[in-house]
């Protein structure tokens, strides 16, 4: 609708809102209320960071809402913090919904303090209220917003509780009236600063950012200030730090700190009764427990793999895969593409063995697709559980060991659905080495459900001890290579702070924007790398690279492997489509030409080997050419490696005939 039809229509002229809050406080449910499901997702310039962008007509009034990630501080220690901060420190909008959560109201108004340094309107949404009461915590929103100055909203975002009043509260958003007391020193400085700045709003926020000597301020500075104003900014920063023993940026800290604790003690928080009991807050204890919460998962993957196998990659691809793709829409484009394209290569490009549609399309639409939308929405299901924080909380000691703390697990069982996704959402770990271990774990040692169908249908054929030797191969691997790497690799892991909430009913609702939200991101971020994978591999078939690389590999599996020749094609296959090299595997088996112990060493090597195209792509595009590349070189030596010394112990031992 233009401008002018939305004035006639009554509509007032378009505004902005940025949400913001600390991570995982259900900005992403308020935004999605806020804006339907139809949102606009990009990286943030210069960065890798996502930032969500909607439309919605809130109040007659046309609104762009802006989610910012999550942020505990102004004084970034992520790159999703430092993006939020620069969204914010950008200003240009008409009110910033903070979203805290009503169980740490003090983590919460740290933020709220620096918004009203920073000069910003402000509208407070204390989310997650059931919550805070099942823990006995109660807030009056409304004594707190008459302290503040700002509207406080009490909401339950999942069940669309207060979204209304946030609503109508947005025209009322105010500057925070609340402060910190710092040191007279510190206040002193930070008036100088002020100064310096060559604009009103926000300037004590960015004074206390440059004493706090946040480098990554720099280059807002140097674009804003000039080389004298940078040079007094940093000769207040020295004198500072010559005068304290301890960081500025710690001296601030523990001032705000106070003046939120004292203002959550005194004025706003009252305990009462704590109602966390029940079957849920059992179920929530058990899922937690060291001993109880092994059996609550394998119960759970049981329940995926039932659910994810059977409706997914049983039904669902059977539909797309046979009957839709198979009896319609390939035979159609071959049609078409016989009877419009003159050249046999453009045929084959598009409707050939290795085509764009007939393999590409094919492939990440009617095989993939129905995989990960199953897939998660059961994921979804157990996020909007609890249960997901329980499986962080309760993996974290074995994942510090690679490295990595509990955050890990979530893009690890993303990658039992589809291992090119997993990638992608390695993105909600904080730093750069944290996400080279999880792609390095995920690229080597964590099968896609498309490729555990297969696998599942050999280990069938298998004695049932196969079955737990391969288990305990892959996972030994996965522990020692990611032990080694967190020894290797440069750099620290990051803290891990992760806010369990209590044990729920999933809301369905919640699911199904969640679940859409993902399979629209899978349809615009993954299948353009399978197309690409594709036109990929039709440009090997053309220039025999494929052919060399079956010449090439056909020593290694016959002598080291002692595997048949026609492994190789497995092999080679398995690069394409995970799935497709364990298919061929499979009918090998079937055919006779692969014992027990062959079909052992097979799978853990298929398991093990190079991702897909499309993953290998995924990982170029979140690390970079240079850590893509050295991934594959890793793991392809690793996964032969390893499998020899499958081979050999069974050769030793006379196991499975080997």
């Amino acid at each position: 609708m233009s401008p002018t039809a939305r004035a006639a229509a009554g509509e007032q002229p378009e505004s902005r809102v940025l949400l913001a809050g600390n991570p995982n406080v259900g900005k992403s449910v308020i935004f999605g209320l806020l804006t339907g499901r139809y949102a606009i997702v990009s990286n943030y310039p210069g960065t890798t960071v996502e930032v969500a962008r909607g439309e919605g007509t809130l109040n007659r009034r046309r609104v762009t809402v802006v989610d910012t990630p999550g942020i505990n501080s102004l004084l970034p220690t992520s790159e999703d913090e430092r993006v939020a901060r620069d969204i914010l420190l950008a200003g240009g909008c008409d009110a910033v919904v903070q979203v805290a959560d009503s169980k740490n109201l003090s983590r919460a108004l740290l933020l709220t303090l620096e918004l009203g340094e920073m000069g910003l309107p402000v509208v407070l949404a204390l989310n997650m209220a059931d919550e805070a009461r099942s823990r006995g915590i109660e807030i009056d929103a409304r004594r707190l917003g008459e302290r503040l100055g700002v509207p406080v909203v009490s909401t339950v975002a999942v069940e669309r509780k207060g979204v209304g009043a946030l609503v109508a509260a947005l025209p009322d958003a105010r500057v925070p009236r609340l402060s910190a007391h710092y040191p007279k020193p510190i206040e002193e400085a930070l008036r100088q600063a002020e100064e310096t700045l060559p604009f009103a709003g926000g300037r004590r926020a960015v004074a206390a950012m440059a004493l706090a000597g946040d480098e990554t301020l720099a280059p807002w500075l140097k674009k804003n200030l000039s080389p004298e104003a940078r040079l007094r900014l940093a000769g207040l920063r020295t004198r500072m730090e010559r005068r304290y023993d301890e960081p500025v940026a710690s001296l601030l800290h523990r001032a705000r700190l106070e003046a939120v604790e004292r203002l959550a003690a005194e004025y706003v928080v009252r305990s009462g009764k704590v109602r966390a009991s029940g079957p849920a807050a059992r179920l929530g204890a058990a899922a937690m427990h060291p001993v109880y919460g092994l059996g609550v998962l394998a119960l759970v993957l049981a329940g995926m793999w039932l659910f994810v196998g059977g409706l997914g990659a049983g039904v669902l691809v059977g539909l797309l895969e046979n009957t839709l793709f198979g009896k319609f829409i390939n035979p159609a484009a071959v049609w078409l593409f016989e009877r419009l394209a003159p050249w046999a290569l453009v045929r084959e490009l598009f409707v050939g063995e290795f085509g764009l549609i007939t393999m590409g399309v094919t492939y990440s639409v009617a095989i993939i697709l129905p995989i990960v939308a199953t897939f998660f929405l059961a994921f979804g299901i157990l996020e909007d559980s609890g249960y997901l924080a329980r499986l962080a909380l309760m993996m974290n000691r074995l994942f510090r060991l690679m490295g990595l703390n509990g955050k890990a697990v979530l893009p690890m069982v993303l990658g039992l659905g589809c291992d090119t996704m997993a990638t992608m959402t390695t993105r909600i770990l904080e730093t750069r080495r944290e996400r080279l271990i999880t792609t390095l774990l995920l690229v080597l040692a964590v099968p896609c459900s498309a490729q555990l169908g297969v696998i599942a249908a050999m280990m069938a054929v298998l004695p049932l001890p196969a079955l737990f030797l391969w288990l305990a191969v892959v996972l030994g691997v996965l522990v020692s290579v990611g032990w080694l790497a967190a020894r290797v690799l440069p750099g620290k892991g990051s803290d891990f702070v992760l806010e369990v909430p209590p044990m729920r009913r999933p809301t369905l609702s919640n699911i199904a924007v969640k679940t859409l939200g993902r399979v629209e991101w899978y349809l615009k971020e993954a299948v353009p790398l399978f197309l690409i994978g594709t036109a990929i591999v039709f440009a090997f078939d053309k220039l025999r690279v494929l052919g060399f690389l079956r010449e090439a590999g056909a020593p290694v599996v016959q002598s080291f492997l002692g595997l048949p020749a026609a492994a190789t094609d497995a092999f080679v296959m398995g690069f394409l489509r995970r799935d497709f090299g364990a298919a061929g595997l499979f009918v090998l088996l079937e055919k006779g030409a692969l014992g027990p112990a062959q079909a052992l060493v097979a799978i853990v090597v298929i398991t093990l080997f190079v991702p897909c195209v499309a993953n290998f792509l995924m990982a170029i595009k979140e690390l970079g050419l240079r850590a893509g590349v050295l991934i594959a070189m890793f793991v392809f030596p690793l996964a032969v490696a390893v499998g020899g010394a499958v081979r050999a112990m069974l050769h030793a031992t006379g196991w499975l005939g080997g």
